[in-house]
């Protein structure tokens, strides 16, 4: 009898062994309309791949992972990482994981798996630091969109979204006239605001002004600074009065139920308006923020190898699919954003998606400050506040300089 339980043990032990070993959690903050389903579709094709891994999918609700980077952080610093999580590129992933050492170089795992030159040098840069490839870009977002409902345009008298502001602000006054609201606003998590204003930067900035903020050769008193402050403190005469109750996926919903004209935002808004049934360029339209011709506000989702991943042979099993094409393309067209990889098929894309794909292609690629390319995380939450701020008050002076003491503190 002993020998038979000390058997039915080591079974067990086995088992459990084993189990433990065929799992990976995967950590991020896709809960919404277009991401879930992209999220869960990829999950599916990883399922199909490896069946024997059991995916823990980790996700923490809030829009562009207000609650999730805080969580994810304290794992971090206590030791307890995920075996790979979802980061933005850029500043967000090289100055809060890489630098601080809890991540590991995977630009061996490229050559291996032959795709080094699979994605533009421009983004994979931005994955990068000193020389190292630190994660692989699942997708690309381009924040400087509007989306309008075509029925409200139409009956407001609005013919097309006007690509200057003059043009803008008219279109705007018919809305309102008409008995919408302009332009549907949801900063309950305060980056939406901060969205806005970025793109409202880059067109008084132009790229080679927006990208001297964070190379040193502009400053944040330059004039044009303050001018972007002055037409985004115009712009909240058109915003619902209730914006600060709501997220990103409400401001998006008031144009997909009529309530609201038109939304700023990234285009993962898309993907949710496909979701709730809408077709692009039928029931929604699309164009770049006014003065923003000619330039591609990048967010890139990516994921990598943390140091003391639970499962590290795992997680390089979800890193090899997600950089693929057919994960790429598996994952793309439902999220609402385009592929990183250069050899993705065009043809599984709607009619936005390959009008940002092209866009992409030709036009400058700008780093987001909102979603943590451009700047380090001390400058947004400074940045966030002094936004947010000026929503309320709406003191020129105050604002700029909140922005300017931000940056003096952070960058």
């Amino acid at each position: 009898m002993k020998k038979l339980l000390v058997f039915f043990s080591v079974i067990l032990f086995a088992t459990s062994f084993m189990f433990a070993a065929g799992q990976v959690e995967i950590f991020s903050w896709w809960t919404g309309g277009g991401e879930e389903e992209g999220l869960n579709a990829l999950i599916e094709l990883f399922n199909e791949w490896y069946p024997d891994v059991n995916v823990i999918n980790a996700t923490v609700a809030g829009g562009a992972g207000t609650n999730a980077k805080a969580v994810l952080k304290t794992r971090m610093l206590g030791g307890n990482p995920p075996d790979s999580f979802q980061v933005h590129a850029g500043e967000e992933l090289t100055d809060t994981y890489v630098i601080t050492g809890l991540m590991e170089p995977i630009t061996d795992l490229l050559a291996e798996w032959g795709i080094s030159d699979k994605f533009p040098e421009d983004i994979l840069s931005i994955c990068s630091y000193g020389g190292e490839v630190y994660s692989i870009p699942v997708n690309v977002h381009r924040g400087n969109v509007i989306f309008a409902n075509n029925a409200i345009l139409e009956e407001a008298g609005v013919d097309s979204i006007p690509l200057d502001w003059d043009g803008f602000f008219a279109a705007l006054d018919k809305i309102k006239e008409a008995g919408y609201v302009p332009l549907a606003l949801g900063d309950k998590n305060k980056w939406p605001a901060t969205h806005l204003f970025e793109d409202v930067l880059a067109s008084t900035l132009g790229p080679d002004g927006y990208k001297g903020l964070w190379d040193g050769s502009v400053s944040f008193d330059d004039p044009k600074v303050v001018e972007a402050v002055e037409i985004f403190g115009r712009l909240m005469d058109y915003v619902n009065e209730d914006h600060a109750a709501g997220t990103w996926q409400d401001a998006t919903l008031m144009v997909q139920d009529g309530r609201a004209a038109m939304n700023v935002m990234g285009d993962w808004a898309e993907g949710y308006l496909k979701t709730l049934g809408w077709t692009p360029g039928v029931e929604f339209d699309w164009s770049v923020v006014p003065g923003n011709e000619g330039i591609f506000m990048v967010v890139s989702d990516t994921f990598g190898l943390p140091k003391g991943a639970p499962d590290a042979e795992n997680a390089k099993k979800w890193l090899k699919l997600v950089s693929s094409v057919e994960g790429q393309d598996t994952f793309n067209p439902i999220k609402g954003s385009i592929p990183a990889r250069v050899d993705a098929d065009k043809s599984l894309y709607d009619v936005y998606l390959t009008w940002s794909m092209d866009d992409f292609a030709t036009n400058a690629l700008l780093p987001s400050i909102a979603h943590g390319s451009a700047a380090p995380e001390g400058f947004i939450t400074a940045l966030n506040d002094v936004i947010n701020a000026y929503v309320t008050d709406r003191n020129v002076e105050k604002c700029v300089d909140g922005i300017i003491e931000a940056a003096e503190d952070n960058l």
